[in-house]
């Protein structure tokens, strides 16, 4: 790689994972785990989560979750976003990618480790009347929505910039039910039929107020290294595109223009080259899968 591009791409590795070079201690762990894990070459998980999609993706999902008052109220009472936006994101980034990497067994541990986090993630949040309304991180209707939000937006990028899903889009949201399901969600969907339908029966939930009208600020402009700051703007115009307008039009943002769409193209395509494809983490997975004997298990087994 030429020196000129080697600390950009040092810059991007350090927001994503908190390292600037080669891969984090928790990735190369995962070659070590006791089975195959629930996804395997060829899967759709992996189709999706192994490309750069998911740069607009995340914050994708950052913004439609942010509609949900209770989730939003978690973020505002709870998380350190605006202290260390960065560790949060490296932490949901080994979460995601130990679900599709790792053996059962990690995937396992890692949503377990969450779902403790998440018991102190509790409090009230104004209701619609102004009164108040208790909430709890581990409540099943907010542990689906968060899962809703997360597969809608992961799909929905992929839909726009990335290559064909192995299964198509149904094999998508059925393999991703499986990390809902370790997450606690009862009957997650496993068409993308059923997340359209699911998703929308919160819209009389939702709402646009002034703890989202913060996060939106944020996300829009986050304390990013000067190196990438130039091409975050177009990242973040990507992700509002891509939603869709009930979704975009509650958050209250305007449609881009349409020149984003191919714009962003580009620019994933260039962080692919620099970052390299396919990421660590399913590099690891393969050489555990290899070395316990090359089978893959289905992912419903």
């Amino acid at each position: 790689m030429s020196r000129v591009l080697e600390p950009l791409r040092a810059k991007i590795q350090t927001t994503l994972s908190g390292h600037p070079a080669g891969d984090p201690p928790w990735v190369t762990a995962l070659e070590f785990g006791t089975d195959p894990g629930y996804f395997g070459p060829g899967s759709a998980a992996w189709a999706v989560h192994g490309d750069v999609p998911t740069l607009v993706a995340g914050i994708r999902a950052l913004l439609t979750q942010a509609l949900h008052p209770g989730a939003m109220a978690g973020v505002h009472d709870h998380s350190r976003y605006r202290e260390d936006p960065f560790g949060r994101l490296a932490g949901t980034i080994r979460w995601i990618f130990t679900v599709t990497y790792g053996s059962r067994e990690d995937a396992a541990r890692a949503s377990a480790w969450v779902l403790r986090l998440h018991e102190k993630v509790r409090g009230v949040y104004p209701g619609g009347n102004g009164t108040a309304v208790p909430y709890s991180a581990n409540d099943p209707e907010l542990l689906r929505w968060v899962h809703l939000a997360f597969t809608d937006a992961f799909l929905g990028a992929h839909r726009v910039w990335g290559k064909p899903i192995p299964g198509g889009e149904d094999a998508y949201v059925r393999d991703w039910a499986i990390a809902g399901e370790l997450m606690g969600v009862d009957g997650p969907p496993v068409t993308a039929a059923e997340l359209h339908d699911q998703l929308r029966s919160y819209l009389g939930v939702l709402r646009h107020d002034d703890r989202v009208e913060d996060v939106v600020r944020f996300l829009r402009r986050p304390p990013l290294a000067p190196a990438l700051r130039s091409s975050y703007p177009l990242l973040f115009n990507a992700a509002v595109a891509s939603l869709p307008d009930d979704l975009r039009e509650l958050l209250g943002l305007a449609k881009p223009n349409r020149a984003v769409i191919p714009a962003t193209g580009v620019v994933l395509r260039a962080t692919g080259r620099l970052l390299g494809l396919p990421p660590g983490a399913e590099k690891a997975a393969i050489r555990r899968i290899e070395r316990l004997g090359g089978a893959t298990a289905s992912p419903a087994a």
